[in-house]
């Protein structure tokens, strides 16, 4: 992982008695810069799905994604976490009414910010799920892909010239990508390779932030997901100049779990490693943090007793 290949340098003999992890987005408090990232077919780990979410994460003071396939949808998650700063994320299954009638939606229901994924123009093979004959029931639904294939930077421009809520694009993996997405005033670059699900032989999204963040120089807000499980996580990634991490995979473990009850425990136990992080390499806040905090270093997470995650299995599939 991307992750395991950056150590710390960490500052002592510094003032650390008082730690705050809390960051400002789109003009809203949070309590720790994570989003609750957008994952599809929640409802596989809990009855309530996506409305369990939200409330979980809004709750707690962070940022919820909603995926537009994941249920209840989008008016009944809002209306299960009414103050939370919830985004909607868009897969594009139609023309531009299509496009439009999302946006609108997403609007009335005070949604903070609207986002498009346009890492899917092909749905990847993924084998795993082949060899377990596994066919998610959204897929098997889902219809229209033939416009996420067509999908261009003209519907991003439809969207900032028709409407005034924030968008953000998922899927930059470039620096290239991401300088046309500021040419067409997107206000958030959202750096992920899909959980390397997408596209094989792909850099890990901790690669490409970097050298997005440098191209970026504050214009748009930065958010990254790919594999985040601990504070340590976050906090390389916004040394690295994210503004916001996304947490995929963990949400779903907390949320089978435990359900609401298991994201707002989640995310306290990231909240106290980030703030245990940040002590430790002398900030007391992230206003602090840079990349002189950061080392690059030779990847040693190889699974063990002593490893983060001990009892999971990350055993490669035995077909």
């Amino acid at each position: 992982m991307a992750l395991d290949e950056i150590a710390f340098r960490p500052r002592v003999l510094r003032d650390v008695a008082r730690v705050n992890a809390a960051v400002e987005l789109f003009g809203r408090s949070l309590r720790l810069p994570v989003m609750l990232a957008p994952v599809g077919a929640l409802e596989i780990f809990d009855p309530e799905g996506a409305a369990s979410v939200a409330r979980g994460t809004g709750r707690f003071g962070a940022a919820h994604m909603l995926s537009s396939v994941s249920e209840p949808g989008l008016e009944k998650v809002a209306e299960a976490a009414p103050d939370a700063l919830r985004i909607f994320q868009l897969y594009v299954r139609g023309d531009d009414a299509f496009v439009e009638d999302y946006v609108s939606r997403a609007i009335a229901s005070r949604y903070t910010a609207f986002c498009l994924t346009v890492d899917t123009a092909h749905y990847s093979r993924r084998e795993r799920d082949i060899a377990k004959r596994y066919v998610r029931e959204s897929r098997l639904r889902s219809t229209g892909g033939e416009h996420q294939k067509a999908l261009s930077w003209r519907t991003v421009k439809l969207i900032k010239d028709k409407f005034k809520i924030p968008l953000i694009i998922k899927g930059i993996a470039t620096t290239e990508d991401a300088v046309i997405a500021l040419d067409h005033g997107v206000d958030g670059i959202y750096v992920s390779n899909h959980g390397g699900r997408q596209l094989d032989h792909g850099r890990g999204a901790m690669h490409v932030l970097p050298e997005v963040a440098q191209a970026v120089k504050g214009r748009a807000k930065i958010i990254v997901d790919g594999g985040f499980c601990r504070g340590s996580d976050i906090v390389k990634a916004l040394a690295s100049g994210a503004d916001l991490v996304g947490i995929g995979r963990l949400q779903c473990w907390a949320l089978a779990a435990a359900g609401e009850a298991g994201i707002e425990r989640m995310l306290e136990l990231l909240e106290d490693e980030v703030i245990r992080t940040l002590g430790l390499l002398g900030v007391t806040s992230f206003a602090e943090l840079d990349g002189s905090y950061l080392h690059p270093a030779t990847a040693t997470n190889a699974p063990s007793v002593f490893s983060a995650f001990p009892l999971v299995d990350i055993e490669p599939y035995r077909y």
